[in-house]
């Protein structure tokens, strides 16, 4: 289903306007042919032509009104396509019937069909345009339903059944073959607009990272000297008796958040400049599975039911020392989302020359207003978290040339998302 935003309303808006556009401009063709009558129209047809351009005419102040009052926008759409679909039908009928040349106005409907409903959908319209086409035509050919300008119209009675069957299997299979082409047009319009999107999005937080790195470098090693010689000058005071029991406690505790802040500092000179690594030949089926050893063998992670659905041998490219870390991190993230019974999948994707690794939880997800600031330097959700798991992730990532993708709503979950170039096993 479309979404529901911004971009939907408009869409729908200018549907309205084109429609009132339209009965415009059939109320003024039928105002010339009523005035000169050229065209030997009897006046009971104008009269229900009237008539329907009247119903166009009410029908959209309808959609209008239901436009702003309405609280789910897609059942407006449905409405106004199928009475749209009804109107055509009608319209052709009050035009000549089967010899009219309103019937274009039936793939009309399902190329907006095609942009406002999903491919199904606008595929099941294009089928009941087919359907209400057919039985306009066969109460035509049965005589059941009269022609309403016998003197310049033939209905479907006056020709061979052969020509009445290809002129209408010619508009069934021109409807469905709009359809299926407006589909898949509209479809390839919406995933280009997702990757550009996705692609200004990684530009701007490149840019971004970019700066806070040259910051941060600096400021990382600025304190990593002071911090360097304080963890030294506390090194030597421990090997010096305590008489008060409480000094040596307050000592380790000193040591202990010393410690803490150095590693902290490492990560965060590790996000501020990546190091090079040594690219090889990287067996996913192994670098993963031991990978997931390691995290199952971690206590607080037991009760996590971690899926596998990996192809067999599969290689990429990287420092095997990257993609651990990579991996490591968006696992742990992963596990630590969904916490106890929860259910993390993770799985290899080969296509083309390159292999997509997905992880996907189940886990409480990430708001839109979060999602945009997962990637900032020491922002996180966790209590026990410095926020630079992620950027590291990232960055790491990109000197691969590959992109770190997340996907998440809240309460349904998280779909993390990185590709690399596959190459040939060793040998």
């Amino acid at each position: 289903m479309p979404d529901l935003d911004d971009g939907y309303r408009k869409k729908l808006k200018l549907l309205i306007v084109l429609r009132v556009i339209f009965a415009s401009l059939l109320l003024a063709f039928t105002i010339f042919v009523h005035t000169r009558n050229q065209l030997l129209v009897p006046a009971s047809a104008l009269l229900l032509l009237y008539g329907l351009i009247g119903f166009i005419f009410i029908c959209s102040l309808g959609y209008a009104l239901a436009f702003y009052k309405a609280k789910k926008l897609i059942r407006v759409a449905y409405v106004q396509i199928g009475l749209d679909i009804f109107t055509v039908t009608v319209l052709i009928y009050l035009t000549g019937g089967f010899v009219s040349f309103y019937s274009f106005l039936y793939p009309v409907v399902i190329i907006y069909a095609s942009i406002l409903l999903n491919s199904r959908n606008s595929l099941a319209m294009a089928i009941l345009c087919g359907i209400m086409y057919t039985i306009l035509v066969g109460l035509e050919f049965f005589n059941k339903i009269p022609s309403l300008i016998p003197d310049w119209a033939h209905s479907a009675a006056s020709y061979p059944w052969s020509h009445v069957t290809y002129k209408t299997l010619l508009v069934i299979v021109a409807c469905l073959a709009v359809s299926l082409l407006g589909n898949y047009l509209v479809e390839q319009t919406r995933r280009a607009k997702r990757e550009l999107k996705a692609m200004r999005g990684h530009v701007v937080r490149v840019d971004k990272m970019a700066s806070l790195g040259e910051m941060a470098a600096g400021l990382a090693h600025e304190i990593k000297n002071p911090l360097a010689s304080m963890t030294g000058s506390i090194q030597l005071l421990r090997q010096e008796p305590f008489v008060d029991p409480d000094q040596h406690k307050l000592m380790e505790i000193v040591n202990r958040e010393a410690n803490r802040l150095s590693n902290l500092v490492n990560n965060f000179l590790l996000f501020a400049k990546t190091p090079g690594g040594q690219l090889q030949p990287v067996s996913l089926t192994k670098e993963i599975g031991e990978t997931l050893v390691l995290l199952e063998k971690d206590g607080a992670h037991r009760d996590v039911d971690i899926t596998k659905e990996l192809k067999p041998d599969l290689w990429v490219e990287m420092d095997p020392v990257h993609f651990r870390q990579v991996l490591w991190n968006l696992l742990l993230n992963a596990v630590e989302a969904v916490g106890e019974d929860g259910r993390v999948i993770i799985r290899t994707i080969p296509k083309d020359d390159y292999i997509t690794v997905e992880i996907v939880d189940n886990g409480i997800g990430i708001d839109k207003g979060n999602l945009e600031r997962i990637f900032l330097p020491f922002y996180s959700n966790k209590p026990r978290g410095t926020g630079l798991g992620l950027s590291i992730v990232h960055n790491l990532l990109e000197g691969y040339n590959s992109r770190l993708d997340i996907q998440s709503k809240p309460g349904q979950g998280t779909t993390v998302t990185f590709r690399l170039k596959s190459v040939q096993p060793p040998g």
